[in-house]
């Protein structure tokens, strides 16, 4: 691995985190990660021991052939680090594991060492649940976050949550209480198609990251992955009536509570994340997709 002091000064760093597991629904948020990660070319310089947090019998170990010698790849999560030039010079460190299974108050306080370390500025928390929400909609993102002061400059809701939670709103606190400006996007995956992947709740993910810290973020092969994603659910539910009919139930119910949000700010925007795709465009044209993530955080928030 590398070692902190091998590293180059970061500008202006960001934390970007997810976890495999209970935050994870259909990989959403871990795929999010991951095509950062891909996208930029991630370096590694860091893992947690796995030792102190992961129980094996529960996360178990693979076995795999490195040129003919038996290697062994522990669960663990691991630290890399990524230099966006567009639209100018920045720094994301790259946070991906495994929900850890204990000493969760210490694997935080790990992960805020290394954030102390590398002068980070924000922690942004990437997680996926299930919802009552239709695939054919915008997937709902909400962003939440501890602090009365990130909400309000980053317009922001401040979260009211109270229930079971994971190692996302575990963090979330433990950065609230170590004084580091945190964020947590939250996006919902329909309940009745949960299995993985969800390219299109992933694709929203980026969207909000993309957003947030005014980056532009290429989709890659996302987008086509969400349109097709999208044709085979509508291609399931259209062979069960049952399921037909509640999807169309769900859209009713949305398209209700949405409506009083159906306002300019909302095109506005979509409109400037179109200008930034095609201000991106590769050799080949990439094509701007537009409207997969949502305009209004849930009022009901979620860790």
């Amino acid at each position: 691995m590398i070692e902190l002091e091998d590293l180059p000064e970061l500008i202006d760093p960001v934390m970007i985190c997810a976890f495999e597991g209970w935050n994870d629904a259909g990989d959403a948020a871990s795929a999010a990660l991951g095509h950062l990660d891909e996208t930029w070319g991630g370096k590694v310089f860091a893992a947690l021991d796995a030792e102190d947090y992961y129980d094996f019998q529960v996360n178990r170990p693979t076995i795999w052939l490195d040129g003919g010698v038996r290697r062994i790849t522990w669960p663990t999560t691991r630290l890399s680090v990524v230099r966006v030039t567009d639209p100018k010079p920045r720094d994301l460190v790259l946070v991906r594991g495994i929900e850890p299974s204990m000493r969760w108050r210490s694997y935080c306080n790990e992960l805020l060492g290394f954030a102390h370390e590398l002068g980070v500025e924000l922690v942004v928390i990437l997680g996926a649940l299930l919802g009552d929400t239709p695939h054919t909609r915008p997937v709902p993102v909400s962003g939440v976050t501890s602090d009365p002061t990130v909400a309000r400059s980053l317009d922001l809701e401040e979260s009211r949550y109270e229930g079971p939670t994971g190692i996302v709103g575990v963090l979330q606190e433990a950065c609230a209480h170590a004084g580091v400006p945190a964020v947590t996007f939250w996006a919902a995956v329909p309940h009745y198609v949960s299995q993985p992947p969800n390219p299109k709740a992933t694709l929203a993910l980026i969207n909000k990251v993309e957003d947030l810290l005014d980056l532009r973020i290429p989709p890659g092969e996302l987008a086509d992955d969400a349109r097709a994603w999208q044709v085979g659910v509508d291609q399931l539910a259209a062979e069960d009536s049952e399921v037909a009919e509640y999807v169309q139930q769900l859209e009713e119910a949305q398209d209700t509570a949405e409506l009083p949000e159906a306002s300019g700010d909302a095109i506005a925007r979509e409109f400037e994340r179109y200008l930034r795709r095609r201000d991106n465009q590769g050799p080949k044209g990439e094509k701007p997709i537009t409207g997969h993530a949502t305009e209004r955080p849930k009022d009901d928030d979620e860790e």
